[in-house]
């Protein structure tokens, strides 16, 4: 693996020689030997922006970029690093994991411009499946479409990964397991180490099963890899952009080495170095960003019953402060516009929100039953949280 790393914040590597022991030095009181502190120095005159980067990844066929999913930061270098590599010629295809496979043709329709936004996230069930805040994504999906640029769902069906996660693979029907890629590498030793320290760190019922854990993340990792290397065999002029968590990226272990295991092309893997002890082992490339924060969306303060049958979406209860009861909104009753949107499930509230401001008032219609007779439709001007 390289060892280039590309740095965007300024930092200062300290070194004290003063008390440096040579070979063979006495050693200080109580000291009963000299511990190697493994210390990497790094060089800060020789510190390069995005551009430096761009001019090495120009060259490679797959580029894998981790994130951290709620880092806006990080999506905005993704972007910057699209527009360079488009800038400098490259026929682009940008895979990312926040899409499922059989929505692909979805995908496509956004990107030719045959759908809307809206519809896009409601049939890609955005909202349901991935649940992010799509403002984070929405300058590289916007970015794709406006340029034609082919958006590639690599990610195995949620129905799945949470099979395989209450019965491991073994418990697949035969329909669902001729879905699944062919090879799981299982021999990665460090592999296996990194997601049982993970499983450590997740809330779990005593039934849990780290077999079944691991046989998720395999599926995950092998079927995006899979994916990724049958688009870069089918369109060998294009350059693929591979946007995914950076536990799918870093130490090429997730989806790298699976690729090339599938695909021998030129490829780089690129990673945010926040929040995360430097390791030169990390990635071909560690970014630094200065912290980016999108602006707060507004809230209508309710807690949303997305289970019972009707038009709209039930109210099950508030939360502390709520606008909407204030404004005289009730429990039961069924949310069927917010703003000029109507609203049929929870992505409508999503979307209706997505672009709104904590203080700004939208009109909110719902539905209420009456002790006799149908339902009354109220509409309230709710202030947002």
């Amino acid at each position: 693996m390289s060892k280039r790393f590309v740095i965007f914040v300024s930092f200062l590597v300290w070194a004290c020689a003063s008390t440096a022991l040579a070979a063979g030095a006495a050693l200080l009181p109580g000291q009963d030997e000299i511990h190697d502190t493994a210390t990497a120095v790094i060089d800060t005159a020789n510190v390069r922006g995005l551009d430096a980067l761009l001019d090495i990844l120009a060259d490679k066929r797959v580029i894998y970029i981790g994130e951290s999913h709620d880092r806006y930061e990080d999506h905005l270098n993704q972007l910057g690093i699209l527009r360079g590599l488009k800038a400098r010629g490259r026929h682009l295809a940008i895979g990312m994991e926040f899409f499922q496979q059989p929505f692909q043709p979805v995908l496509d329709a956004f990107v030719a411009g045959t759908l809307g936004e809206a519809d896009f996230l409601k049939q890609t069930e955005y909202f349901e499946r991935w649940r992010f805040d799509y403002r984070l994504y929405r300058p590289l999906l916007r970015f794709a479409r406006e340029h034609g640029i082919p958006v590639i769902a690599l990610n195995v069906p949620k129905e799945i990964t949470d099979q395989v996660g209450d019965g491991g693979i073994a418990s697949l029907s035969a329909a669902d397991a001729a879905k699944i890629p062919a090879q799981l590498d299982r021999d990665d030793d460090t592999y296996r180490q990194r997601i049982e320290a993970v499983f450590a760190m997740h809330p779990k019922g005593d039934d849990a099963s780290f077999e079944h854990f691991l046989e998720v993340q395999l599926l995950w990792d092998e079927g995006m890899a899979e994916r990724a290397a049958e688009y870069l065999r089918t369109h060998p002029d294009k350059t693929l952009v591979v946007l995914a968590g950076s536990g799918h990226v870093e130490y090429g272990q997730g989806i790298p080495r699976r690729v090339a295991r599938r695909i021998d092309v030129p490829a780089a893997t690129v990673v945010s170095g926040s929040m995360r002890p430097f390791d030169p082992e990390l990635a071909d490339f560690i970014l630094y960003p200065r912290r980016v924060e999108l602006p707060a969306s507004g809230l209508l303060g309710v807690m949303l019953d997305t289970e019972s049958d009707g038009e709209g979406i039930g109210v099950q209860g508030f939360s502390e402060d709520s606008g909407a009861k204030a404004a005289g909104v009730e429990e039961g009753d069924r949310i069927v516009s917010v703003g000029d949107r109507a609203i049929d499930g929870y992505a409508d509230i999503r979307i209706a929100l997505m672009d709104s401001r904590p203080g700004q008032t939208l009109s909110v219609a719902v539905l209420r039953k009456k002790l006799m007779g149908g339902a009354e439709r109220l509409t309230f001007d709710v202030q947002l949280q």
